[in-house]
């Protein structure tokens, strides 16, 4: 059985009234990470959950980090871009997307990107492994800016920042406390962690977010964290939000097999 069916979440408070407006649903999903394979599952899994439920005006939110680490970002960037020309898929810019974008215009940032998990990122556009291993960092440069395609540029570089639907906003890593939300940073948007995960009050909607792994989503009054590490656990995890529910659906690798899974919380 699915470790998602053994521990689905970890509720430290109780849940707030938030609501998303009536006649609408949403589907947020946490960080891919190169994990084409989980996003196709979970894509499946997402659509059946949908057409299973009564008809609403739905969106798809990716929380961003959708490339590095993982063996197949190009993958995931063409799925993402085929999941929004069937359905209205909106996408999060994440810290991976907003380095690997920097690193082709900033050789100093390209050392850095490769090393956390950028090296997986380009070696999924085909480039050759012996080659990269040879490469210093300006030949490196000029095979990506040669290997990854424009259009795949320039869909990564449409990625947004915040989305607010109903009592929720969705970012990809969080919010600074005490900083009115329409004042944000893309700096804290993307990458911040504390104060924001021990912030004990409210930050005057509900934040969805990806950026930090846990092992089971970290359901709180104030926050809700769903990415669980689908590059290192194998697991690729949606938040299903209507009205005041709240489900889970998530694609886990079992041993090669990937398995989905959905359950109230």
């Amino acid at each position: 059985m699915l470790s998602a069916i053994r521990k689905l979440f970890r509720a430290t408070d109780s849940a707030p009234a938030a609501a998303i407006p009536a006649g609408q649903r949403v589907y947020a999903i946490g960080d891919v990470h190169g994990r084409a394979d989980l996003i196709a599952a979970l894509r499946d899994a997402v659509d059946a959950d949908d057409s299973a439920r009564e008809p609403a005006q739905t969106t798809v939110i990716l929380l961003g980090d959708l490339i590095d680490r993982g063996p197949d970002s190009a993958g995931v960037i063409g799925a993402a871009r085929d999941w929004q020309k069937q359905r209205d898929v909106r996408i999060l810019m994440g810290n991976h997307e907003e380095m690997f974008l920097d690193s082709l215009e900033d050789i100093e940032v390209l050392r850095p990107f490769l090393r956390f998990g950028g090296r997986e990122t380009v070696l999924s556009y085909g480039i050759d492994r012996s080659a990269y291993v040879a490469a210093d960092l300006p030949e490196c440069l000029a095979m990506i800016r040669g290997a990854v395609p424009a259009e795949d540029l320039a869909f990564i570089r449409g990625f947004e920042d915040r989305i607010q639907i109903g009592d929720y906003l969705f970012v990809h890593a969080g919010v600074r406390p005490g900083v009115p939300l329409s004042e944000q940073t893309r700096q804290d948007l993307r990458w911040i962690r504390e104060p924001f995960l021990s912030h004990p009050a409210e930050f005057g909607l509900v934040v969805v977010h990806g950026h930090t792994i846990f092992d089971v989503p970290d359901i709180r009054h104030n926050r809700i964290g769903i990415d669980t590490g689908a590059w290192s656990s194998g697991r690729l995890t949606a938040l299903g939000l209507e009205g005041t529910s709240r489900w889970l659906v998530e694609a886990e690798d079992s041993g090669g097999a990937i398995r989905t899974a959905q359950r109230s919380i």
